[in-house]
C-alpha cells in the first residue's frame, strides 16, 4: 500500500517512525459527464483570469482570498514550517476507554506502518499496551492542510488511526426527535423486542453492494446492445402504515418464516403479556371457581338432572296453585257481596 504521509508518533519520550496509508478503499462506479446529443466527453479546462488563457496543473498553486478580494499566495514550504509540533507528528494527547467517542466524530481510516526495523520494538510495545489497557489514544495530527483528531485502536496486529471530526464539528440533534407526544405500548415494545431476536445477527462479510452489482449490470447489458434489466415491481400494500401492531405481527411472521421457523405470533404475545402483567389472585381464584363448578356440573350423573328436572316441575305447579287460589277466592267474595 502506497503511504499518503510520513512522520513519527509521540508517545511520551517515545518517538515511532511511521507511514500513513488508507484502510479503506472506494468501490463505487464513477460516471463521466457527456454530451447527450453526440456523446462527446465534456471537460472542464483551468483559465487564468489575467492572461486568459488554460494552464498547466504544474502552474497552479494555492492561494488565501482576503475579505476584500486579495489573493495571498501559500506555498508548500510555508505550510510544512508551520510552528505547532503536530506538522510532522502524530502527537498522543490522552488515553481513554473507546466508548467515550462518539462515532457521530469518527470520519477516516488509516493504517499506521512501522517506518523500518528501528521503529519495530516502540510500534510493538504501543500496541500492547493499548491492548493490555482496553483503552484507545486520542491523538492530534496536520493533514492535508489542517490540524486534525484522531483515535489510535489495534486492529489485529496492525495500530489504525481513526480521524475525528472536533466536538464543534457535530451538530446537535436539534429539531430531528418528533415533536409530539407518543405513547408505546408494551405489546408494541414485545412485538418489537421479538422481530429483533427473529432478525438476529449477521456476519457483516455477508452483506455486498446490491446498487453496485445492478449498474453494473446495466451497464454490461448497455454494451452488449441488450435491453437493461427492469426494477422489479413495488409490493401491493406498501406505503402509510395504518396499524403498527399488525405491522409489527406481520414483520414478525415473515421474518420467522424465511428463516424456516414457525410463525406463530399470537402464543408470543399471550406470554409475554402474561409475563409483562400478572393477573392478581383474586382473578386466578374466581377464574378457578367457574372452571371447577363446570366440571362438576359436566361430570354429574343423568339421574340427578331429571330428578332436578322434576322437583322442578313440582315446584312451579305448586306456585302456579298457589296463585290461582287466592284469585278464586277473591272472586267468590265479589259475588257474594
Amino acid at each position: 500500500m502506497r503511504s499518503i504521509w510520513n512522520g513519527a508518533i509521540s508517545f511520551g519520550l517515545v518517538s515511532i517512525p511511521i507511514k500513513l496509508v488508507n484502510a479503506t478503499e472506494n468501490h463505487s462506479i464513477s460516471f463521466r459527464q457527456i454530451h447527450t446529443e453526440d456523446g462527446g466527453r465534456i471537460r472542464y479546462r483551468k483559465y487564468c483570469e489575467l492572461e486568459d488563457r488554460e494552464v498547466s496543473g504544474q502552474e497552479i498553486g494555492k492561494g488565501y482570498e482576503d475579505a476584500d478580494g486579495t489573493i495571498i499566495p501559500i506555498t508548500d514550504e510555508d505550510l510544512a514550517g508551520l510552528p505547532i509540533p503536530t506538522a510532522k507528528t502524530i502527537e498522543i494527547v490522552a488515553f481513554v476507554p473507546e466508548d467515550r467517542i462518539d462515532p457521530l466524530q469518527m470520519d477516516a481510516a488509516y493504517y499506521l506502518q512501522a517506518g523500518g526495523a528501528p521503529a519495530a520494538k516502540p510500534y510493538t510495545l504501543l500496541r500492547e499496551a493499548l491492548k493490555r489497557s482496553k483503552k484507545v489514544a486520542i491523538t492530534k495530527y496536520a493533514l492535508r492542510g489542517r490540524e486534525r483528531l484522531g483515535m489510535l485502536r489495534v486492529v489485529g496486529d496492525a495500530i489504525a488511526m481513526h480521524g475525528l471530526l472536533w466536538p464543534d464539528e457535530v451538530r446537535a440533534p436539534e429539531g430531528v426527535a418528533p415533536d409530539t407526544d407518543v405513547t408505546v405500548r408494551d405489546k408494541e415494545l414485545d412485538l418489537a423486542d421479538a422481530l429483533m431476536d427473529t432478525l438476529g445477527e449477521v456476519d457483516l462479510e455477508d452483506l455486498h453492494d446490491e446498487y453496485r452489482e445492478a449498474v453494473e449490470e446495466v451497464v454490461a447489458a448497455k454494451a452488449a446492445g441488450e435491453t437493461p434489466p427492469e426494477a422489479p415491481a413495488a409490493e401491493a400494500g406498501g406505503g402509510k402504515v395504518l396499524d403498527l401492531m399488525a405491522a409489527l405481527e406481520n414483520s414478525v411472521r415473515a421474518a420467522r418464516e424465511s428463516r424456516g421457523e414457525e410463525a406463530e405470533v399470537k402464543h408470543l404475545q399471550q406470554r409475554k403479556t402474561s409475563r409483562s402483567a400478572p393477573s392478581s389472585p383474586k382473578d386466578t381464584g374466581g377464574k378457578k371457581s367457574m372452571s371447577t363448578a363446570k366440571k362438576k356440573t359436566a361430570s354429574s350423573p343423568r339421574k340427578s338432572t331429571s330428578k332436578t328436572s322434576q322437583a322442578e316441575k313440582k315446584s312451579t305447579t305448586k306456585k302456579t296453585a298457589a296463585k290461582k287460589t287466592p284469585a278464586k277466592k277473591t272472586t267468590s267474595r265479589k259475588r257474594s257481596a
